[in-house]
């Protein structure tokens, strides 16, 4: 796997590990009771912006860690997702 692809993988995995991790430990101003005027309740309190971003990244490169472990070194691949088909036919 060429550094392209592991980067390209990466950026794809940490957007959707982003996603994910929004809504950890979230309070919503309605939960808090201090509604700032002219927002809705469901609105973050406090949005604690390193905390996510810091998750993110380490979720996102222990995910990655293992993806390059099951191509490079167990060889896995998409090519052998047919193998695994009920019918058993290539």
């Amino acid at each position: 796997m060429t550094y392209f692809s592991m980067f390209a993988v990466y950026f794809i995995v940490w957007w959707v590990v982003l996603f994910a991790c929004l809504p950890i430990g979230l309070r919503t101003q309605g939960e808090a009771n201090e509604i700032v005027p002219g927002t809705v309740e469901s609105a973050p309190h406090r949005f604690q912006f390193g905390k996510v971003m810091g998750l993110t990244t380490i979720v996102s490169a222990v995910v990655c860690l293992i993806w390059w472990f099951a191509v490079t070194k167990l060889g896995l691949g998409l090519d052998i997702i047919p193998d695994f088909s009920p019918s058993g036919s290539r």
